[in-house]
């Protein structure tokens, strides 16, 4: 452990000692952008940089990574503050200062996006294929109330490129794009094509990718070699069972624009037939999902004017693969245990940039989500025996109708007083209503008649299930830049977040099997809702100080500490107080050497910590070409102020520090990732602590005329090493407690583009 600490601190003090990040690469990206797919007017009125709190990372920072992951929310991996709950292989779900998941707003080309399956193996981000990932932005804590809305983390948009058109004067245009990868853990593969055809008024666009992936390799062994008990498959010691995956996303975009207007309108279809999850009890066996996104934009004498409607319609099943899937025992010659679910989500957005003044410019909007849900489990035949005879009878419907309806309207001034000073104000007011229908068990033996009050189903379905929450949001920043070499900013944010479907109306608490089938924390324990659950509201201060050369293209050095206070924190207590079958009772209250049952509770917490990153140049134009160095910092605490508990899965201190060598064509990094070990874990959760580590990875990129190569190494030295935030190995049977999904091993990747 003390070796852990010296590793980490050194590396704190070198990210604390270089001045610069991604910012640089960042604004010159942000030059090139097309005018429409931007708003020209906030472009021209802000002065030195992005909001508060923001982070942008354009298509020339994503490249090189989008050959070493097939999971879009990995590229967020490179802003300090951020990092990921282990999931699926495409599925893993992203983390803003120890707040994760539903917490945070997470629109993918606008669309406001929601997981429809009761793990969230089907996440926003997890609907784009990096391939296709042409920019993406973060508002992390402090983020104004027109990017936030029914979150209290920030905001993750992650877009696709904009459309192209055809020049004043030039001939039809077309071009397109033709890509593979291969990386050598987990044999994974995949290709990517796409292709546009345009005028100076219409253009017509298609982007397609597939990947796929086996089971990944950890560093070493981190369990015995074997059958995986009940099934016929053998898995090393060193094999992650269940982490396999194969994805296949196509778009099709069509776009007109006309002097200052633009229309837009995509069709978006996605068909996972399989992808595996290590810490989770399920598996995915097929999640087709179709989108339909249309946009208007327009800009006017008096700023610009934005419209939106999209639809997405999801259909998710679960169950389990070969890896989990038993061949002896109770469930032998079985289908497994079929989980269906079906999600649909409607929206639509109005927002406006009026431009009031030399000083002023105002921002409003208003928004609609229409969300319909139902998760259903079909019972299991033939006959089994008497322990799995809880799953015989009727369909088990976990979520029946279920509907989330939000509504939301917002202002926001923003006032340029002098050349020094920017502030920025602004409230936001969500109405958000929530209902379900009758549930029922598979059976009345196990679960009870769901037409007797007196049982769990009938004291549900007897209840008032009707809930509507009326939030308030404020946001008020503000920027000094007393100088061009130095820009200071702070600001507060009262952010309000109601409960999820899965948090309210989860039901069935006298069944550990479905318990178990409620949980999108990868922790192996067990959840039921609570129908009374009250929004969670955010109270956030921050504060970010940076130091930079006065065109910000040579070095930068910024620090952003904060403080957050969640009022109503749904957080967990272990159930309790159940009969008969149910796992809510006897030792389940008091157990620290196994999996819990938990429900979901409002609590207290408070979250605080602070971001650093910085760039250096080394070399200029040497024989070497440009040598630069970098680093990223971060440390979050996380606690729960009713229970003096720690909150679950919070990142211990990390940081990145990588050299960065450009020479002509090539661009060369060599990067180390260091990670404190995790000692502060979730007792409530019984979540298991993990040790610290240190890893290389190199990465080498080459372009010439139309074509990209890049080349890596991940885990250059094949280090073991537990995910902090991998969550319990559920990979195979048995399935026990006490080891986490330990990370990927070493990994030579390769990958080429070529355009047309």
């Amino acid at each position: 452990m003390k070796r852990d600490r010296k590793v980490i601190a050194n590396a704190v003090a070198a990210a604390l000692a270089l001045p610069g990040i991604w910012q640089v690469a960042v604004a010159q990206e942000d030059a090139a952008t097309p005018v429409m797919s931007e708003v020209v007017v906030t472009a021209a009125r802000i002065e030195g940089g992005a909001p508060l709190d923001s982070s942008q990372l354009g298509a020339a920072i994503i490249a090189p990574y989008r050959a070493s992951t097939s999971d879009s929310a990995r590229l967020l991996d490179a802003l300090p503050g951020v990092s990921s709950y282990g999931a699926g292989g495409v599925s893993s779900l992203p983390v803003i200062r120890g707040l994760a998941d539903d917490r945070i707003r997470i629109q993918v080309d606008g669309m406001d996006l929601i997981s429809s399956c009761a793990n969230h193996m089907n996440p926003p981000l997890s609907y784009i294929d990096p391939t296709n990932v042409d920019n993406i932005k973060l508002f992390a804590g402090v983020t104004p109330v027109s990017a936030g809305g029914d979150s209290i983390a920030g905001t993750i948009q992650v877009n696709s490129a904009p459309a192209e058109f055809a020049k004043a004067g030039e001939d039809t245009l077309h071009k397109g794009q033709a890509g593979a990868f291969y990386r050598s853990n987990g044999n994974a593969r995949g290709a990517n094509l796409s292709a546009t055809i345009a005028n100076e008024m219409l253009s017509l666009n298609y982007s397609g990718s597939t990947t796929q992936a086996d089971n990944y390799q950890a560093g070493g062994k981190f369990k015995p070699s074997g059958l995986s008990a009940g099934t016929s498959e053998w898995l090393s010691g060193d094999e992650v069972g269940s982490s396999l995956y194969k994805s296949e996303n196509q778009l099709l975009g069509l776009a007109l624009r006309y002097a200052e207007h633009l229309f837009e309108l995509k069709y978006g279809y996605q068909h996972i037939p399989y992808q595996g999850f290590p810490n989770q009890r399920m598996d995915m066996t097929d999640n087709t999902s179709n989108q339909v996104n249309a946009r208007y934009l327009g800009q006017y004498d008096w700023g610009s004017l934005e419209a939106r409607a999209y639809y997405q319609d999801t259909r998710h099943t679960m169950n389990f693969l070969e890896d989990k899937l038993e061949t002896s025992g109770p469930m032998q010659n079985l289908a497994g245990m079929p989980m269906d679910t079906r999600g649909k989500t409607t929206g639509a957005q109005l927002k406006a940039e009026i431009v009031s003044s030399e000083r002023d410019l105002f921002r409003v909007g208003a928004e609609y989500q229409r969300y319909r849900l139902d998760d259903w489990w079909d019972p299991i035949s033939p006959v089994v025996a008497m322990p799995m005879a809880g799953m015989k009878g009727s369909t088990f419907w976990n979520i029946n109708d279920g509907q989330r309806d939000r509504f939301d309207v917002y202002g926001e001034w923003e006032a340029r007083w002098d050349r020094q000073w920017l502030s920025q104000l602004g409230l936001r007011s969500s109405t958000v209503r929530m209902d379900t229908g009758d549930v029922q068990g598979y059976n009345t033996l196990f679960y009870g008649n769901p037409e007797n009050p007196a049982s769990i189903p009938g004291a549900f379905n007897a209840s008032d299930r009707q809930k509507t929450d009326h939030n308030i949001d404020l946001a008020a920043l503000l920027r000094f830049t007393p100088a061009a070499e130095e820009t200071y900013e702070a600001g507060y944010a009262r952010k309000t977040r109601s409960p999820n479907l899965y948090e309210r109306y989860a039901w069935s608490s006298n069944n550990p099997m479905a318990m178990n089938m409620v949980n999108w924390f990868g922790d192996g324990n067990g959840y039921v809702g609570d129908i009374d659950l009250d929004p969670e509201v955010a109270h956030t201060l921050s504060a970010t100080a940076s130091w930079h050369d006065a065109a910000r293209e040579q070095w930068n050095f910024s620090l952003t500490p904060y403080y957050t206070y969640v009022q109503d924190y749904v957080d967990a207590v272990r159930c309790s107080g159940g009969s008969g079958m149910s796992p809510c009772q006897g030792s389940n209250l008091t157990r620290t050497d196994n999996f819990v049952y938990l429900q979901f509770a409002n609590q207290t917490a408070r979250l605080y910590g602070a971001d650093a990153s910085a760039r250096v140049p080394v070399l200029r134009s040497g024989a070497l070409g440009n040598v630069s160095m970098t680093g990223v910092l971060s440390y979050v605490r996380g606690r729960n102020s009713q229970t003096d508990d720690n909150l679950y899965h919070i990142m211990p201190m990390n940081a990145k520090l990588a050299l960065v060598q450009q020479s002509g064509a090539w661009t060369n990094t060599v990067e180390g990732v260091f990670v404190a070990a995790k000692t502060l874990v979730s007792q409530v959760r019984n979540e298991v602590a993990t040790s610290g580590y240190g890893l290389l990875n190199l990465r080498s990129s080459y372009e010439w005329k139309q074509l990209r190569v890049d080349l890596g190494v991940d885990n250059l030295f094949d280090r073991f090493y537990d995910s902090p935030l991998g969550g319990a190995y559920l990979g195979q049977r048995p399935m026990l407690y006490g080891t986490t999904v330990p990370g990927m091993g070493r990994s030579i990747y390769a990958g080429m583009n070529l355009s047309f």
